[in-house]
């Protein structure tokens, strides 16, 4: 199959969600997220998050060495939020769900990093902030967001027992009310 391509730009959860408004879901719309960690590289082996160089030799890695058509949608790490497949097309990042879902990868080991404080918690709210943009754009309900540990097809635990669904899913849907009243506001005081 052939290589879909990358996008390659990096966002903060501001110009991500002006990113999202922009574009167009016609020949593919998913139906929900599917929420990833990366498990290796872990947080301690990118102290910078992710850098263009690293994007690049992912994009090596699915294309070349994986032979696959794609990656995740996005990688996420504590500084950022890195476009990867387009997200108007479908991606490889779970079994079941490819043809179906958008793949959030999050930078960490979600085993052993904590998730609730320092840099997890980062990484956290970025990937909270970028499902919130989507889910926002696309119509889609964050109840409906799924754990890549929950596809059948798939045999170990990721993202990582210290990511709780039910609390992403919380922070996914407060941050779409914040949104949604941040421009409200702004719309009637400029």
């Amino acid at each position: 199959m052939a290589w879909k391509g990358i996008v390659g730009k990096s966002f903060t959860p501001e110009s991500f969600e002006t990113y999202c408004e922009a574009l167009t879901w016609s020949a593919w719309r998913p139906k929900f997220i599917a929420l990833h960690n990366t498990g290796v590289p872990s947080l301690a082996q990118r102290p910078q998050g992710f850098t263009p160089t690293h994007i690049a030799n992912l994009e090596a890695y699915y294309r070349d060495n994986q032979k696959w058509s794609a990656g995740p949608h996005l990688f996420v790490d504590d500084k950022q939020i890195w476009v990867f497949t387009p997200l108007t097309v479908s991606g490889v990042h779970s079994p079941s769900w490819n043809s179906i879902a958008l793949g959030v990868e999050m930078l960490g080991d979600y085993d052993k990093d904590p998730f609730d404080s320092g840099r997890g918690a980062a990484v956290r709210d970025n990937a909270v902030a970028a499902m919130a943009s989507l889910s926002a754009v696309l119509g889609l309900d964050p109840n409906s967001m799924k754990l890549h540990r929950e596809d059948p097809a798939t045999t170990h635990a990721c993202p990582g027992k210290n990511v709780k669904k039910l609390e992403v899913i919380q922070r996914v849907q407060d941050k779409i009310v914040q949104e949604a009243g941040e421009h409200s506001l702004a719309e009637h005081h400029p």
